[in-house]
Formats: structure tokens, sequence, C-alpha cells
């Protein structure tokens, strides 16, 4: 272990693999002094082994009715977190909907930065009517609210958990397109460009291999912190019933079938909604805790 320690510490290292390994260390050793960073972290990871393991987890069916159970308060006849209003267990539901939680959260991390940046590098690097014209698209989709324009796509797609997400990448792309544009424009000028230009490197090779690692680690902080947002849209779709449809377990949708029993049965309610606030939270910890440790600024301070 000593040794491994060394060779990652390494000042002057010997390959390329050593160097990302040992900035990959910095950056942990850096991340782990942050306490909020911490809890985030352990946010996310407890979302992710809870949709792993949901079937261990839950207690009950998520989708099983017992009407002669219903609105059970916490703690009841052994469902921890009672029941609803059709008897089925709100812990064992919570559970699985982690796993649409991350699904949807899953998708549009792969699919919506995946698009911004490709649109912000080639808009920044080519600058001029390509520049003008793909940013004026982007601000086109900024300017409408998201959730409005995610309502405004399902409404014309029809609901689903496809369709949601579709609709939230669709909104959430040109956040990501900004941030990548302004980093291409600052390196786009810088003497290495320069200097793969000047080997006959074409315009493809340099984006793909030289501009858009340069974003990555802002487009990576701005995925973390955006997490929330996507999250909230999401059950937000879901509770006005235009997201993943009955009988399925959604956090979002839990709360608009409970929010008739919210004065009596507060737990119906209450619970699922504490579920997206909780987990909300810990991809901002998080993001915030990625920002300090990516953001060269930052790690210079």
């Amino acid at each position: 272990m000593t040794a491994m320690m060394t060779w990652l510490r390494d000042p002057n290292p010997q390959s390329r693999t050593q160097a990302r390994l040992g900035q990959m260390w910095l950056g942990w050793l850096r991340m782990r002094r942050n306490p909020l960073a911490m809890i985030g972290l352990m946010i996310v990871l407890a979302l992710l082994l809870m949709a792993a393991w949901a079937p261990l987890l839950a207690t009950h069916d998520p989708l099983t009715q017992n009407l002669s159970q219903r609105l059970l308060p916490p703690g009841s006849a052994g469902h921890w977190l009672g029941t609803d209003e059709f008897g089925r267990d709100i812990w064992s539901r919570i559970v699985y909907g982690s796993r649409v939680t991350l699904y949807i959260v899953g998708l549009v991390a792969l699919t919506a930065p995946a698009f911004g940046l490709l649109i912000g590098t080639v808009s920044g690097y080519f600058g001029g009517w390509v520049d003008q014209v793909l940013m004026r698209i982007t601000d086109i989709f900024l300017a409408f609210p998201r959730l409005i324009l995610a309502l405004a796509l399902v409404a014309a797609l029809g609901p689903g958990v496809e369709n949601a997400v579709l609709a939230i990448a669709l909104t959430a792309w040109p956040p990501y397109a900004r941030v990548a544009r302004a980093e291409t424009l600052t390196v786009r000028s810088a003497d290495y460009i320069a200097a793969v230009q000047l080997q006959g490197a074409g315009s493809g090779r340099i984006i793909w291999g030289y501009v858009m690692p340069m974003c990555l680690p802002s487009v990576i902080i701005r995925v973390t912190l955006d997490m929330a947002g996507v999250i909230l849209t999401a059950a937000g779709l879901g509770f006005l019933g235009l997201g993943v449809q009955p009988p399925m377990a959604e956090w979002g949708q839990m709360i608009s079938s409970g929010r008739k029993f919210l004065f009596d049965q507060w737990w119906v309610a209450t619970v699922p909604g504490l579920a997206i606030f909780t987990v909300s939270l810990g991809f901002n910890l998080l993001g915030d805790g990625l920002r300090d440790v990516l953001d060269p600024r930052s790690a210079s301070r």
C-alpha cells in the first residue's frame, strides 16, 4: 500500500496513466476533506445501492394492493413507512421508485450533456456564422422555462417514461452548450492547438481529441449540479400524470396520489417528498465538491 501511495504521489510520473491516476488520487484527497461533498457522495451511493438491491430491500411487493390495510401509519403491521390509499407499502414503493429516478437521471446525463458538448465545441471552435446559428438555436431553447417546455413536449409525444426522458433531455442541453462554448473560446487560440493544426490535424480531430477533453471538467460539474433539476422536472411530470404511468412506483406520482390525504394521512405524500428532497440535496452537495476538485482555479488555492 505504501508503495502504491508513493507511486501515485510521484511528482515526475513515468507514463500518462500514472499521471492521470495521480491526479485522480489527489482530487479524491481534496474531496475527502470536504464533509458536505462526502455527505452528498454517500446519498448518491445510497441511491445507487437502493436501486440495485431493490428486491432485497423492499419488504413487500410495491404493486400489490390490500385495501384492508389502506392508509396505515408508519410502523403499523410491518409497514415501516405506512401504506397508501390502496394498501401498498410506501417503503417498498420508495425503493422501487429509486430505480425509475435513477433510470431517468442516467439517460438524461448520457444524452443531454453529450449533445450540448458537441454543439458548444463546434460553435466555439468555428465561430462566424456557425456560432451565430447554433447559439441562436440555443437561445430559443433557453427562452422557455424548462418545465413548461418539457410539459409541452410530453403533451405532444404522449405520457410515458421514455417520452419524459426525451423531453427532459431536449430541454436540458442548452446550458451545457453554453459552458462548452465558453471553454472552447478559451482554448481554441492556445499554443498546443496551433501546434496540432501545423501538424495537419483536421477540425474534427482537434475538436474531438483536444477541445472536448478540456471542456469535460466544467460539463461534469454542471451535470452533477443539474441532476437535482432533472429529478424535480421528472417528479413534476409524474405529479401531473405525464411521466411514469400507474401502477409503476414513481416519487412524483406518489406525491400526486397522496396530496388529498395530506392533512390526515400526511405520510402518503410527505415520504416521497422527503426522498426527492434528500436525493436532490445529495446531488447538489456532490456537485459543489466536484467543482472544488475539478476546477483548476480552486485546486490551486
